[in-house]
């Protein structure tokens, strides 16, 4: 009996939309972060809860290897379980607690820029073209617009929006030291390494805390259903999707896809919070749409007429 197999072309369809799944559920992931602050959790419970649940979970499906080939590479995966981890959430959760929501939304879309930059100045052979830089532009631009649907009167707090910052530059960073494990670990080992470490590197932090909320407080039925989606979908099944993409289709396009998590937002805005979707935001969403498929089509044109 033979087996139907997918097309190169159809397989990185898959990855694709890999990619648009797993930043549907990071857009969405802001609704749920902000009810558990709403509710009493700080900012490094809910990282620390999150991902010692998404480790957990991952780790029954990934336990036969636990270090890796060396000592060099399990700094590495330290430093990304640093970055992509205890950072980046941590930044963004306490960003949360002191500026709009907007404002995070915004700043922290500025990681696919900073990804392109990083890109081309640690891999010279890796130097993006014009055509990325200009999609990724026209995206960022839309993405300005999707937030200033909500207010263009922007209430700026220095201390969320430079938090918001050094989450956008953790996660350019972990991008990059996924692009050099992914060639020698498959996308289970270096997600589950990432939670592990993202929950070492976080437990420092926890002295920062004002306080430490009652476990209790997560029996309350809404709280844990919020925390096992920020866990389970939100953590483990997206982090482990975008580990095999970028792999497969590179760091720079994969991150173009996060500028679609303020359009998901506006989105699940509307049909939660029952907000309005004006004339701007649709804008907005209509250039990100454009600008992501801009800087792979240009891209591609270019490479071809080289060949």
């Amino acid at each position: 009996m033979s087996t139907k197999r997918l097309s190169p072309k159809g397989n990185l369809l898959l990855y694709h939309a890999g990619a648009a799944i797993a930043v549907i559920g990071w857009g969405v992931s802001f609704i749920s972060t902000k009810v558990l602050l709403d509710n009493g959790l700080h900012p490094i419970e809910i990282y620390i809860y999150r991902f010692v649940l998404a480790y957990l979970a991952i780790l029954l499906v990934a336990h036969k290897r636990i270090f890796s080939n060396s000592w060099n590479h399990e700094l590495t995966f330290m430093l990304g379980g640093l970055f992509g981890g205890s950072i980046y959430f941590i930044a963004e959760n306490v960003a949360l607690e002191y500026t709009l929501v907007s404002n995070v939304s915004l700043i922290t879309s500025l990681s696919p820029l900073i990804t392109v930059l990083l890109i081309g100045a640690v891999y010279r052979t890796d130097r993006v073209g014009k055509e990325t830089i200009f999609g990724s532009v026209l995206a960022f631009l839309g993405v300005g617009l999707v937030i200033f649907n909500s207010s263009f009167s922007l209430s700026i707090n220095p201390l969320g929006d430079l938090l918001s910052l050094l989450a956008a530059i953790s996660w350019a960073i972990y991008s990059i030291i996924i692009k050099k494990l992914s060639p020698q670990y498959s996308a289970l080992f270096i997600t589950r390494k990432t939670f592990f470490y993202g929950v070492i590197t976080a437990i420092p932090f926890l002295l920062i805390e004002p306080s430490i909320t009652p476990p209790t407080v997560l029996l309350e039925p809404k709280l844990i259903a919020n925390l096992l989606f920020l866990a389970l979908f939100c953590s483990m099944f997206a982090y482990l999707m975008w580990a095999a993409i970028n792999a497969k289709i590179g760091a720079v396009k994969a991150s173009n896809y996060m500028y679609f998590q303020p359009v998901v937002t506006l989105v699940f805005s509307y049909l939660i919070l029952g907000e309005k979707i004006s004339i701007v935001g649709f804008t907005g969403c209509a250039m990100i749409l454009l600008g992501v498929w801009l800087a792979d089509f240009l891209q591609k044109r270019k490479l071809r007429r080289a060949s």
